[in-house]
């Protein structure tokens, strides 16, 4: 089975409430995407490679639940406009 629609047959077992999830190839690397299912401005889409041997293995299927859900996480975090680390924060006091 071809990669990108082994990734793809994957992301269909998973819906989510408020993100959308997609696939590309892109320079002939396959690249996990992710979404708001109602973009708004200044919400990017989150993508993440995803490597050949990973979609290989017999274990693909937990493997990329993993990265899956590592990703949603990451993504929320880049959506942060600000924490206590920012200088903008500091800054306001």
């Amino acid at each position: 089975m071809e990669r990108l629609q082994k990734v793809r047959d994957e992301l269909g077992r998973y819906e989510h409430a408020l993100v959308e999830f997609g696939a590309r190839e892109r320079n002939g690397a396959i690249e996990l995407l992710i979404g708001w299912k109602e973009p708004r401005p200044g919400l990017h889409t989150y993508v993440a490679p995803v490597h050949p041997r990973d979609i290989d293995h017999p274990q693909f299927p937990w493997t990329f639940q993993k990265y899956l859900y590592d990703c949603l996480h990451d993504y929320l975090v880049e959506l942060f406009v600000r924490t206590p680390q920012s200088r903008q924060y500091d800054a306001g006091r």
